[in-house]
């Protein structure tokens, strides 16, 4: 906020306006630091526009409000630079090493020679700036409200201490929160590799000396799939184990209301169904067609890669279904849990998408999901997959909380840091070093 009227005013008349009051200093510092705002050691300015039909695509990154958001062959200024976000994602601090071009939807922050530029980013960063918006309509960042903010400054050479420590406490973070991110990814590889052996007979739960289910079926020889399935198992067609939907109007339940189940009434993480619509007799959408028991299993044949799944828990003649769902209603030999689960097997789904059509709202015809072969054991041996198919999969999800509460922790670690190394409480302050207002008069005198 330093302005060329400010440079004529005496030094001491500079420092004591630039000198945080007592009264307004959120916190104890170490007696060698000093308050001031922000506006007195840096300068945010506006980044520079570069249509995205002017950028070349390749060379220097272009910088965003949020991160890298195109190449282009010159650039703005050489790295290191600090960008934050002025417009959109506002707030948002990112520290680029390498040369670039903000763009006018951002500021980059130009600061005094006696300033260590990795503290300052570590400072901005712990400062929440998000907090600052003023705008109800198109979120925006204010100078001015950044300028204004009160911070603690130390040392140069403090800060240095501080940028160092910093960085090498929240590297080994980053390292920790990667290995967390792999551990994610393969959650979904594991959950699909149970749900796969469990449709081979690879789970240890089969017994050889349980008789063969017999049905009639219409799947011929070259529909068989390649799948080698336990001798006692059999290849049938999934309409070969349900019964033919059923239609169910509105109108014709008691009550003037109904529980409505469409396609976002599905949670396709955890494949239940999370939430129904109470609807009026009246406002019943044209697609609410689909009669439910207790003991159906739905499965959505529109954007079947989503995966919309779920078992209807409870009888009730209010609950009616989209026509955007398959009704599954087994037969004695087909147990509920069985085809809940190989309805949510990456077997089922490639299947779905094979024979998915249209653009705008791909789908299945009913008549493709009822061809869809299904492996069918005993039916004590269904029973047996899925109560172990369930066991692994709780111990699965337990492991993702696990991991879910120790990425939490690292998060509130990283702040924690954030916030100690901008309380002095480190331990890299010496307190024998010339306190900071020194390094605040020579800011102020250049």
């Amino acid at each position: 906020m330093a302005t060329k009227a400010k440079k004529k005013k005496p030094l001491e008349e500079l420092l004591q306006e630039a000198l945080v009051p007592e009264e307004e200093q959120p916190y104890e510092v170490p007696e060698n630091w000093v308050w001031v705002r922000l506006g007195d050691i840096i300068e945010l300015l506006y980044g520079k526009p570069l249509p995205r039909n002017k950028r070349s695509g390749n060379g220097y990154p272009v910088f965003g409000s949020n991160g890298i958001v195109g190449y282009h062959t010159d650039f703005l200024l050489e790295g290191p630079i600090i960008v934050i976000g002025r417009k959109g994602s506002h707030g948002e601090v990112n520290w680029f090493n390498e040369s670039g071009w903000p763009i006018d939807t951002t500021y980059y922050v130009k600061t005094r020679k006696n300033i260590d530029f990795k503290f300052l980013f570590y400072l901005l960063k712990n400062l929440n700036l998000k907090k600052l918006n003023r705008s109800t309509a198109i979120p925006g960042l204010n100078r001015e409200d950044a300028y204004n903010q009160v911070i603690p400054l130390p040392p140069l050479n403090e800060q240095k201490r501080i940028a160092e420590k910093v960085q090498r406490l929240l590297n080994k973070i980053d390292k920790a929160k990667q290995l967390i991110e792999e551990a994610k990814e393969t959650f979904e590889l594991r959950r699909a590799a149970i749900l796969d052996k469990a449709f081979r007979g690879e789970l240890g739960t089969n017994n050889p000396d349980e008789e063969k289910p017999s049905v009639e079926t219409t799947l011929s020889k070259k529909e068989i799939p390649s799948t080698q399935l336990p001798n006692n198992w059999g290849w049938v067609q999934i309409k070969d184990l349900i019964n033919p939907m059923q239609t169910r109007n509105p109108k014709s339940i008691n009550g003037d209301k109904f529980y409505y189940v469409d396609i976002e009434a599905i949670d396709n993480e955890k494949q239940i169904i999370s939430s129904t619509k109470e609807l009026s007799i009246n406002e019943a959408p044209s697609r609410a067609r689909r009669k439910v028991d207790k003991g159906d299993v739905i499965i959505s044949l529109v954007r079947p890669y989503l995966k919309n799944v779920a078992v209807i828990t409870e009888q009730d003649e209010r609950l009616i279904a989209s026509t955007a769902f398959y009704v599954c209603r087994p037969k004695k030999l087909l147990k509920t849990k069985y085809l809940y689960n190989f309805l949510r097997s990456s077997y089922a789904t490639r299947y779905l998408i094979l024979h998915t059509k249209g653009d705008n709202s791909p789908s299945v015809r009913s008549t493709d999901f009822e061809r869809m072969p299904i492996p069918l054991p005993p039916p004590n041996e269904q029973n047996r997959i899925a109560e172990k198919v369930e066991r692994l999969l709780s111990k699965l999800d337990e492991e993702k909380r696990f991991v879910a509460k120790v990425e939490e922790k690292l998060n509130q670690l990283k702040q924690s840091i954030l916030s100690k190394a901008f309380r002095g409480e480190l331990d890299t302050n010496d307190p024998t070093e010339e306190s900071a207002i020194e390094l605040l008069k020579e800011i102020l005198s250049s």
